[in-house]
C-alpha cells in the first residue's frame, strides 16, 4: 500500500479491512470546509478507490462534525473579480463553483459506497457532504441545519438537489426554507440518518461495523448496486430497469460470483479480490 498525499485539512486512512477512513480535520474550527478540504476530498476519494478501499467512513475530528462552510473562504468570495465586466465576474464564479460542488459530489462519485457518521454540528456545507453520502448516521442529539437561507445565499453545493429524494419535497423546502435547526432523532425519523446512537463512541462502533460488513461482500456487486442506484436516481423505471440488464449482462461474468457459490459448498467464508 502507498503512503496517501499530504493533506493540510483531512486526515485519510486504510485500514486492514479494506475500510477507508477520510477525518475532517479541522476541530479548532468546527472542521468548517476550507479551500484546503475542498481540493482535498476528490483526492482523497481517488487515493483511496487506487488502495481497493471497499468502502468509506467518512467522519470529523473532535466534537463537531462539521460547522459549515469557513467564513474567510466566504469572504475571500468565489473566482476572480473584474470591475470591467459583470459577465467576466459571473464566468469566473461559476467556474470557481464548479471546484466547490466537486468536492462535495466526490463522496458520490467514488466508486465504493461512503458512510458520514454525525456528531455535534452539521450545518450548511456540512449537509451538502453528508448528502452526497450514501449512508448517514448520527448521535441522537447531533445538530444538523441547511443553513445557507440565513447568511443570503442559496444553497449551491448538493442539498437543494439531493435532500428532497432523501427525505422528500416537502421537508427538504421546509428545512431549506426556514434553516430550522433539527436534531439527530428528528432527522432519523424522516430518514436523513438511517439510525441515531447515544453517543460518538457507540456512534464510531456503529459506523465501523456497517462498514466492515459491507467490506466484506462481493465488491463488484457492492460498487455495482451503488452505481446502478444512482442511475436509477435520475432516470424512470424503465429505464432504470434496461440498465440493470446491461450491467448484470456483463458484470455477472465476475469471478465474486463463482467465489460465492464456491465457498457455500465448501461451507467456508468467501474470499474476494481487490477490486
Amino acid at each position: 500500500m502507498s503512503s496517501p498525499p499530504p493533506f493540510r485539512a483531512l486526515k485519510v486512512w486504510l485500514d486492514d479491512d479494506l475500510v477507508g477512513h477520510i477525518q475532517l480535520n479541522r476541530p479548532h474550527a468546527a472542521n468548517s470546509i476550507d479551500t484546503h478540504m475542498w481540493t482535498e476530498l476528490p483526492q482523497a476519494t481517488k487515493w483511496l478507490e487506487k488502495e481497493h478501499a471497499r468502502v468509506i467512513l467518512l467522519t470529523g475530528a473532535g466534537r463537531n462534525f462539521c460547522g459549515g462552510i469557513d467564513l474567510a473562504s466566504l469572504e475571500n468570495g468565489v473566482g476572480r473579480r473584474d470591475p470591467a465586466c459583470a459577465a467576466r465576474t459571473a464566468f469566473a464564479f461559476r467556474e470557481g463553483l464548479d471546484t466547490l460542488q466537486k468536492g462535495m459530489t466526490a463522496m458520490e462519485s467514488v466508486r465504493c459506497p461512503t458512510i458520514a457518521l454525525v456528531q455535534g454540528a452539521c450545518f450548511g456545507a456540512g449537509v451538502d457532504l453528508i448528502t452526497a453520502c450514501d449512508i448517514r448516521f448520527a448521535t441522537a442529539d447531533a445538530k444538523l441545519c441547511v443553513k445557507e437561507v440565513d447568511l443570503a445565499v442559496i444553497a449551491d453545493m448538493g442539498t437543494l438537489q439531493r435532500l428532497p429524494g432523501i427525505v422528500g419535497q416537502g421537508r427538504a423546502r421546509e428545512l431549506a426554507l426556514t434553516a430550522r435547526q433539527i436534531s439527530g432523532l428528528e432527522a432519523e425519523g424522516m430518514g436523513l440518518v438511517s439510525a441515531t446512537l447515544a453517543d460518538p463512541a457507540a456512534l464510531s462502533q456503529h459506523g465501523l461495523a456497517v462498514a466492515r460488513s459491507i467490506a466484506a461482500k462481493p465488491p463488484v456487486a457492492v460498487a455495482g448496486t451503488k452505481h446502478v442506484l444512482l442511475y436509477q436516481r435520475d432516470h424512470s423505471v424503465a429505464d432504470g430497469l434496461d440498465y440493470v440488464s446491461a450491467w448484470n449482462a456483463s458484470m455477472l461474468n465476475s469471478s465474486d460470483f463463482v467465489e460465492v457459490f464456491s465457498a457455500a459448498k465448501e461451507k467456508r467464508k468467501p474470499v474476494f479480490s481487490k477490486l
